[in-house]
């Protein structure tokens, strides 16, 4: 006789595959949305895998026909106030600072559907990869709510036109013109997903951890001071970096002519 299956304890699941860590959405008959408790366990998770010495490259991705279709509304409508509404939002706003914040790299494996603020932590992750069938929208407009969080990523990583035109209308745009407005890396038959977000993330992880953290913190401080700020934290990063064990080997494996050992 056959016993009963588990009963799921969290709106997701953490896995590990040697260096990289997949953390997926797993309410696919809910088409996996951001409530208040799927965050926290989001962030969370992520809190773990910052400290892991062991994981070089996360992969956010999801079960089923959807990546993520937002925040729950039922509730957020069920929510009778406005600190609960700011207090809901801002927890979603740490969420995706921490996925920027995180030492390791992060890619968006997506299929099918990201929405407002699915769209959101796609524009926020460091690299994303989609299925030719993905969709993206900025869509809260449709129900008189001006995606204004998801603005914040989606604009930083988006042309204004094109960012403007996704928040105002709502409209869904495709995959390829997702890849063509910058919201999306690489676009692949569905089939060929799951397989060339692995190749991509062991490309990443085979590269030395301490350079790879040290220039994702770099890339998102400068982006955001002047030139000359940048230009002097870019110089003392890549100073500090010289000096690393890794980045000897690695000019020494140039001028020998040889694979580095790291």
């Amino acid at each position: 006789m056959s016993q009963p299956a588990p009963e799921k304890t969290s709106p997701i699941r953490v896995t590990h595959d040697g260096a990289v860590a997949r953390v997926a959405f797993d309410e696919p008959e809910r088409y996996n949305p951001l409530r208040g408790d799927v965050i926290d366990a989001l962030h969370g998770a992520l809190d773990v895998i910052a400290e892991d010495d062991t994981v070089r490259v996360v992969i956010l991705e999801a079960e089923g026909k959807a990546f993520c279709a937002g925040h729950d509304l039922r509730e957020v409508r069920g929510m009778d106030d406005r600190e609960a509404h700011r207090e809901l939002f801002d927890r979603c706003s740490a969420f995706m600072q921490r996925v920027v914040n995180l030492p390791q790299p992060v890619i968006a494996r997506v299929q099918g559907i990201a929405t407002a603020a699915g769209c959101q932590l796609v524009a926020t992750a460091d690299l994303a990869v989609a299925g030719r069938s993905a969709r993206f929208a900025t869509s809260g407009i449709n129900l008189g709510l001006f995606c204004s969080t998801p603005a914040v990523a989606v604009s930083r990583v988006v042309p204004r036109k094109a960012a403007l035109e996704m928040l105002f209308t709502g409209d869904f745009v495709d995959a390829d013109e997702a890849r063509r407005i910058g919201l999306v890396n690489h676009v692949v038959d569905d089939d060929a997903l799951a397989d060339t977000t692995d190749e991509l993330a062991a490309k990443i992880a085979a590269k030395p951890p301490e350079a790879i953290q040290a220039g994702k913190a770099l890339f998102y401080r400068q982006s955001s001071a002047d030139l000359a700020d940048a230009y002097a934290d870019a110089s003392r990063t890549m100073a500090c970096n010289m000096d690393t064990d890794a980045a000897r080997e690695g000019v020494d494996a140039f001028l020998e002519k040889r694979k580095p050992r790291w």
